[in-house]
This record gives structure tokens, sequence and C-alpha cells, in this order.
């Protein structure tokens, strides 16, 4: 299985049930980053949050070595405004060792902030996540560690969010953002938003880069299928986690809607 560039496309490979998994895809060179990028959303994501990017000196030689993959001038900044995925390089202090995250730019995030995530180790980043620890820690440090530059690797994330905003970084509690949300608005109301996500490691500086691509629909422009998928996720995730999703915010009115369409196809 590949991934598209779509929420649609996205969505068969993402995980909606069950415990933790890194979910890989190999990925074709030319399946790395969005073909047909909205570079003037970037642009205007990066004028308006300089914060967005940050950059610790072990990670330039990683960042230089990636301007010359993408055939950009200049640095970090220079190379996210040139693609549509936020970048992310992560660099390690010895063979063996947890990478940290030496450098970010992150136009779009999904309700993180790089100035509390920079120069931490993997598991640290991702201490937010339930289960992360248990379920995942060792193993995507392994993997990360064995990875290597010939290869590239992606997987996909799905979340049920209350806007389309390309930068997620609601400040409403979880209540007051999904208040408005019933199973007759659904469709309207709610967005499925996708984080497509590479790995590949840079082979001189050993750096691995860590692309997010970002992707949101209203639900209600999906197909049956893919609402059923999402749906599933309200019954499927952890506790811990679909708490973290705010998923007993939106779930009944959510699977109610999916009922109704699974009711309104089967009567046509």
């Amino acid at each position: 299985m590949s991934l598209g560039f779509s929420v649609e496309d996205l969505l068969p490979s993402a995980r909606v049930s069950g415990p933790l998994r890194m979910g890989l895809v190999k990925l074709a060179e030319s399946e790395w980053i969005d073909p047909a990028p909205d570079l003037a959303a970037r642009e205007a994501a990066f004028d308006a949050h300089p914060e967005s990017v940050m950059v610790l000196p072990e990670a330039e030689a990683g960042i230089a070595e990636l301007a010359d993959l993408l055939g950009v001038e200049g640095g970090l900044e220079a190379c996210a405004r040139s693609v549509w995925e936020d970048l992310c390089v992560m660099v390690q202090d010895a063979p063996g060792q947890p990478f940290r995250l030496g450098a970010g730019a992150v136009a779009f995030p999904t309700d993180w902030r790089i100035a509390d995530k920079i120069g931490k180790a993997v598991h640290q980043v991702h201490e937010p996540i339930h289960g992360y620890a248990e379920n995942l820690s060792s193993g995507v440090d392994k993997f990360m560690d064995g990875l290597q530059s010939f290869n590239i690797f992606g997987r996909t994330n799905a979340f049920v969010v209350a806007s389309d905003d390309l930068r997620y970084m609601p400040a409403l509690p979880p209540e007051q953002r999904f208040a408005h949300v019933t199973a007759d608005n659904a469709g309207e109301t709610l967005f499925v938003r996708c984080e497509r996500e590479a790995l590949r490691r840079l082979p001189k500086s050993r750096a691995i880069v860590f692309t997010i691509g970002i992707y949101r629909v209203p639900l209600g422009s999906l197909s049956d299928a893919a609402v059923a998928r999402i749906a599933q996720s309200v019954e499927g995730l952890e506790g811990g986690e679909l708490e973290r999703r705010a998923g007993p915010h939106y779930g009944a009115a959510l699977q109610d809607y999916a009922t109704m369409r699974a009711r309104n196809r089967r009567a046509a």
C-alpha cells in the first residue's frame, strides 16, 4: 500500500483502532513530498509566525544537505517554504543514541509548539501520546538508528477536529470546541485532518528528515467508506488516547452521523 496526498487516500493507512503502531509504508522517491504544494499558504504561515522555525547548531550540517537535496538556496525555513511539508531534522549524538529534534520548520502544527520540543529526544517529544512509551518508544528508536539513506518510509495519522485551520492550535477546551456539533450537522462541523509523515536519512550528515504534510476536509465530503472508517476510532482507540483527541466530546455525534450515512446508502 502506498500513501496518497489527500485525506481520502490516506485514511486506509491510518490507525483507527488497537494499540499504537508505526504503520510504516515504503515510499518511492517520487512519493516523498507533495508534487502540487500550495506555496502561498506556506509563505503566509511563516510570515505570520516566525516562531515556527527553530534551529540548533548541531542540525546545520543536515540542513545544508537537505537544501542541496531540494535544490534550495538558504536554510531550513527556505526549504520549508519550498514544499508543502513541515520539516524536522533529527540528529544523533552517536550511533545507538536516541535521535533528538535538532531543528524544525513547522508552519501547520497539530496542537504542538516547536519551542516545547526542540532539543528533546524522540521519546520525550512524544510524551503526551498515550501508550507511546509502552508500545512504541523502543521500536521507534531502533528503527531510526537502523534507517538507511536509500530508503524512505511513510505513515499517516488521522484526527477529528473542529476546524479546517491549517494551523490547528485550539485555544478553547474541547467541551467548548465541539459544543455545537450534532449528528445532523457533523458533516459540516467536523473535519478529518491527516498528517502524512515521512522519514529519510541523509547520507552525509546522517541526520533524519521527518516531514509532515497536512490534509484536511469536512467529514461530509468523504466517501461512506471513509466516514465509517474514521467513526471506528470512537470505539477502537484506547481510552487515554481517545481522551487526548477529545473523542468523548464529538464521538456520539460522529457515530450517529456515520449510522445515518450507512442507512441512507442502503435506502438508495
